[in-house]
């Protein structure tokens, strides 16, 4: 068995884990990404994480650590899904278009002792776009699975943005040089 668990089918949190060489295996099991009210965006996107993480520890009973993450998109304070159609994908980047916005992860690693949640939150500043832009990306990408309706390694992301203030790969999905890190405590 590897060293540790991605409880995540997300092909970019793979490839970044890969890409720092970790020794994971992928498991995933069906949770709602769902979450109460009353919580911060940060501590909704680990709240999400949390659920992951403990579907994945109750289904494979391993003492490896499980590492779990979600991503969200907050605009002016209002959080940001995933869209639910083609139309719902276009109002979404019409309404991050010329605006800056926080991506935040929440990450979750849990073993059999230890249980530790972060966050990272990255601000990402789109110029503005035109229509025409956004229905090329949504129709060419058809980003329905990313939170805020793109990904920065897409061509919106190469063309449309215009700064971002923090983490790179938080943005992609998992603040991999942290995770790094903190997967440290669980060696």
């Amino acid at each position: 068995m590897a060293q540790f668990i991605l409880a995540s089918g997300s092909p970019r949190r793979k490839q970044l884990l890969e890409w720092a060489e970790v020794d994971f295996e992928v498991c995933v099991q069906e949770t709602a990404e769902t979450f109460p009210p009353h919580l911060s965006p940060a501590d909704a996107a680990m709240h999400i994480a949390a659920g992951k993480a403990h579907a994945v520890q109750n289904f494979l009973k391993t003492p490896a650590p499980i590492i779990a993450a979600d991503t969200i998109v907050v605009l002016n304070g209002e959080i940001i899904g995933k869209p639910k159609d083609r139309e719902d994908g276009i109002q979404i980047l019409q309404r991050l278009s010329g605006k800056i916005h926080t991506v935040i992860t929440g990450v979750v690693m849990v073993n059999s002792k230890t249980e530790i949640s972060f966050s990272d939150a990255t601000e990402v500043e789109f110029y503005p776009l035109t229509r025409e832009q956004i229905t090329f990306y949504i129709d060419k990408y058809k980003p329905y699975d990313k939170a805020g309706a793109y990904a920065i390694q897409e061509w919106i992301g190469v063309t449309g943005i215009k700064r971002i203030n923090g983490d790179f790969y938080n943005v992609m999905g998992l603040p991999v040089s942290r995770v790094v890190q903190t997967l440290e405590k669980f060696r």
